[in-house]
């Protein structure tokens, strides 16, 4: 899988992972989402490190970033508004905590080459879902009960694979999600995603920490830490920003970059 310590020479500089951090940061918090999906490209094309490590290093500064957005975010919405939609949280919940396990543990017996075209198609999965939802005008489903919740499992265990796989929160796939089967407000939509991607994530770690690999995140606890701080910082800025660039001129843009980062994971040696 490739040495534990990147070998690109501006991995140890800490202004260049910073800032490289707070880029990132920018960009999730001008779409409200922690930008994960755009850190892991940057780990793999430009930090140098080989795919298992860019996630699982991408899953430590996306529990970092989540566990300081959570606080501010209900203090944002109502916890009581978020509290009385709990059944969307553990439907979802159902599914996701299984799917983190299970995307994990495909994550580490995978062969590099396989998980380098696996985290390409992702990529352009997370383009087309931040595309549809920022951009198109999304309803919601008229479903039974029983079918809503039997939904609401499959895509939460859907879910949790991908986010577990990318390394990332997977704000980008649960918001839709949840407006789509329970028809709530995107503000509430997106608390709800916080609440359902700190376990989830929470399992996928630990079963990443079973493996030989997790070292990858003690040998760069130091490169993690730098990271995570930038990305915080650059949210902020970015969550101030939001708005001054208009979403029909972002998006296709952001999703561009996807796209592109896609087709270097995929040709990625």
């Amino acid at each position: 899988m490739g040495g534990l310590i990147s070998t690109a020479p501006w991995a140890s500089s800490l202004p260049a992972v910073f800032s490289a951090g707070a880029a990132i940061g920018v960009l999730g918090g001008l779409i409200g989402l922690g930008g994960a999906e755009f850190r892991l490209p940057l780990l793999i094309g430009v930090f140098g490190f080989a795919a298992l490590h860019a996630v699982i290093l991408n899953k430590a500064m996306s529990l970092i970033v989540v566990l300081t957005a959570l606080p501010a975010r209900l203090l944002a919405v109502p916890y009581s508004e978020v509290t009385a939609h709990w059944a969307v949280a553990v439907n979802l919940l159902a599914g996701s905590l299984i799917g983190a396990w299970l995307g994990a543990g495909w994550a580490t017996r995978m062969h590099s080459r396989t998980l380098y075209r696996v985290l390409a198609a992702l990529l352009v999965l997370i383009a087309i879902a931040l595309a549809a939802g920022h951009l198109a005008e999304l309803g919601s489903l008229d479903l039974p009960p029983i079918a809503r919740v039997s939904a609401a499992v499959a895509a939460g265990a859907g879910i949790g694979v991908v986010a577990a796989l990318m390394g990332v929160a997977g704000g980008e796939l649960l918001i839709p999600t949840i407006v789509l089967l329970f028809a709530l407000d995107i503000k509430i939509a997106g608390s709800l995603s916080l609440v359902v991607s700190l376990p989830t994530m929470l399992v996928a770690f630990a079963r990443y920490s079973r493996d030989q690999s997790f070292q990858v995140v003690r040998a760069n606890a130091r490169f993690v830490l730098i990271m995570a701080a930038g990305s915080i910082a650059g949210s902020m800025l970015g969550g101030l920003l939001l708005g001054v660039v208009p979403s029909g001129l972002l998006i296709p843009v952001l999703a561009a970059l996807l796209l592109i980062s896609a087709v270097k994971v995929w040709g990625h040696r």
